[in-house]
């Protein structure tokens, strides 16, 4: 018997039991939260012609316990004023002015590529085709060609008659067309286009949306300024044939594969060096549904350098059988889009992963990656007094994690009160946990590097130690992003004791001191985020220290925490350090912890407090200036940077 292979298939069966058990606690916690908001309402017995008044009442309860307090409820107004002024600016007054249009059709790049827009045809309504055509024979930029392959049945034959005529309108012979002999599906059918198509760039547009005239310039200008050979752009969902009647706007991050991987995110408008279809196809008919999904995956592990254009440039049209209207839709898309990220999986050398759909979408994942071996995992916690905090933190961690391959290293510093003196006599016989002695004047970085200094594992986890464990398989959840060679440093969702957030991810310059915030600070726990970023594991600028995962080797070729950072933005820094190192820091939504912030060193004077922070945030500013400058890359910058909810920013 090979004892080697059975330990694995034992490990990988309690990897997955762990996981499952991680997910059912999570429903019932879900299940629990919905069944005492009903029995808590006073009301809930009351006479039937009174019920749908009532459920009102209970829909405006919840909105204001999502958001909190009534300061919520207020800053959820505001949130709703903001995008609708925000709207304004990115409908058709967002259009180029004639002088500015003039400019741009005048202006000579150093390469002028002409870009081949594919559309496949079926069907088509002429108010939509018309709309469409139009949109692309508006642009600036004027070296393109439209590509049309048309599968639309006998009754439809007035599909070719418009074509035709805007053919002859163009007279420079920039549209193509081709009447199909069959439909063969989204894909085949754009495979058709690709096949007329002659430009060194390829454009993707569906027959029944619209283009912003300035895009294919904003396209071309990067392709020349970054020699990009991927971009794609933001994007809105319209309806009632009014661009201006906006229904979600989608401002994107630069590329993020691990948001990628969990979220077609990039989608619309997609444009793409032809060059990288050398040796493969364009789109897999097998994955007709999700075909945008497969090719984006495929096409950016080709690129060289993928580029987001952070304007509002593509307008998709809801309406009736749309996937902008609803994946109900098209429901076999949701088995195609799991196809195409297991088939991008596999080809990066992942094996025995798991991928579910997440309570925002169903389109949108959770991927459970294989944890491989069962590496010692080192948890510091830095610790002043605090005997409370401290036990619940520990009793949470050893009796809830399913993770068992781990040693706590408590490093002390400084306490005075006798019951966490008595506490320590008392660890003192669990062989985990170790205890050791930080010298001098409170410095977190310094106190946390002697910890892992002294750790023996392979992987180190800073806990603060006014956290407590909610999510079973917390340590699995983070371990499998932390073993990746591309990965740097991984968070969990943190909460309050309300089961607000406090943190979901930081994001640069974010709040009054432009150093770095906390992404959907203070929503609940059951809000799904903007376009349902609290539901699927994504790259960020950085995580908090309060819950960080990192390979040790990795902490000590970054230098540790920088110990001019004594109290606050030493785990932004650490995380920018490993950024700068090329590797990626990921949150991860699925270990979830409450995170009490009663502060490991107990309560500052608030004025030594704030001056102390004042200090070290401007010397946070000058050390990433130029990061800084350049904004986040995975917070788009339409945001404002006085909000934390991914309110849109009002003028410039």
């Amino acid at each position: 018997m090979d004892y080697r292979e059975e330990y694995e298939k034992e490990h990988l069966r309690n990897a997955d039991l762990a996981g499952r058990v991680a997910d059912l606690e999570a429903r019932c916690d879900d299940l629990n939260y919905k069944l005492n908001r009903i029995k808590s309402n006073p009301l809930w017995k009351a006479s039937a012609p009174a019920r749908k008044c009532i459920h009102f009442l209970i829909r405006q309860k919840t909105r204001i316990k999502n958001c909190g307090n009534i300061k919520g409820v207020i800053a959820k107004l505001k949130y709703k004023q903001i995008e609708r002024q925000a709207m304004e600016r990115y409908g058709t007054k967002s259009f180029p002015s004639a002088e500015e249009a003039k400019r741009q059709a005048e202006t000579k790049f150093p390469r002028m590529v002409k870009i081949s827009i594919l559309v496949p045809l079926y069907n088509t309504p002429e108010e939509f085709l018309r709309e469409m055509i139009e949109s692309v024979t508006n642009q600036t930029y004027e070296n393109w060609e439209l590509c049309l392959a048309d599968g639309s049945d006998e009754e439809h034959g007035k599909v070719a008659q418009i074509v035709k005529e805007y053919q002859e309108k163009d007279g420079r012979g920039r549209i193509v067309y081709r009447k199909l002999l069959k439909n063969e599906g989204i894909a085949g059918n754009t495979n058709h286009c690709l096949a007329l198509a002659a430009g060194e760039y390829i454009g993707l547009f569906d027959h029944d949306d619209v283009l912003h005239p300035g895009v294919l310039y904003e396209y071309v200008k990067v392709i020349n300024e970054k020699q990009a050979d991927y971009i794609y752009c933001d994007e809105t969902t319209f309806k009632s044939g009014d661009i201006n009647k906006m229904l979600t706007m989608h401002f994107k991050p630069d590329f993020a594969i691990d948001n990628l991987r969990a979220n077609n995110y990039i989608c619309h408008f997609s444009v793409f060096a032809r060059e990288l279809l050398d040796g493969t196809e364009l789109f897999r008919s097998r994955f007709d549904g999700s075909q945008d999904h497969d090719m984006i995956l495929r096409l950016t592990d080709r690129a060289k350098c993928v580029v987001h254009v952070p304007k509002l440039m593509y307008y998709w049209r809801s309406h009736p059988g749309s996937t902008a209207a609803g994946i109900g839709a098209k429901p076999y898309a949701v088995a195609s889009a799991k196809g195409a990220v297991a088939d991008h999986l596999k080809r990066h050398g992942f094996d025995h992963f798991q991928i579910s759909s997440t309570r925002a979408f169903d389109t949108i994942f959770k991927i459970r990656y294989q944890i491989i071996g069962n590496p010692l995992i080192s948890i510091v916690i830095a610790n002043k007094d605090h005997a409370g905090d401290l036990r619940r933190c520990l009793d949470s961690v050893f009796e809830k994690s399913t993770y068992d391959n781990f040693e706590v290293i408590i490093v002390e510093n400084g306490s005075t009160e006798k019951s966490i003196l008595d506490y320590y006599e008392e660890l003192k016989e669990n062989e985990r946990v170790k205890i050791v002695t930080f010298e001098g004047p409170f410095n977190y970085s310094a106190v946390n590097n002697l910890g892992v200094s002294q750790a023996k594992g392979e992987y180190v986890l800073l806990l603060n130690n006014d956290t407590q464990v909610i999510t079973v398989n917390w340590m699995e959840e983070l371990l499998m992003y932390a073993q990746r060679p591309d990965v740097g440093a991984v968070g969990a969702k943190l909460y309050y004791g309300d089961k607000t957030i406090q943190h979901a991810g930081v994001v640069l310059g974010l709040g009054a001191h432009r150093t770095a915030g906390h992404s959907h600070y203070g929503q609940h726990r059951d809000n799904l985020g903007y376009m349902g970023r609290l539901c699927y594991a994504q790259n960020v600028s950085a995580v908090t220290g309060a819950c960080l995962m990192v390979k040790k080797a990795l902490f000590l070729q970054a230098g540790g925490l920088s110990e001019e950072f004594a109290v606050s933005l030493n785990d932004v820094d650490f995380c920018l350090k490993l950024r700068k190192m090329g590797l990626l820091n990921v949150f991860t939504p699925f270990a979830e912890l409450y995170h009490f912030e009663s502060l490991s060193r107990g309560l500052d004077d608030a004025g030594q407090k704030a001056e102390r922070y004042n200090k070290e945030s401007e010397r946070f500013r000058e050390k990433w200036k130029e990061v800084l400058s350049n904004g986040d890359p995975y917070y788009n910058p339409n945001f404002s940077l006085d909000r934390s909810d991914f309110a849109l920013k009002i003028g410039d």
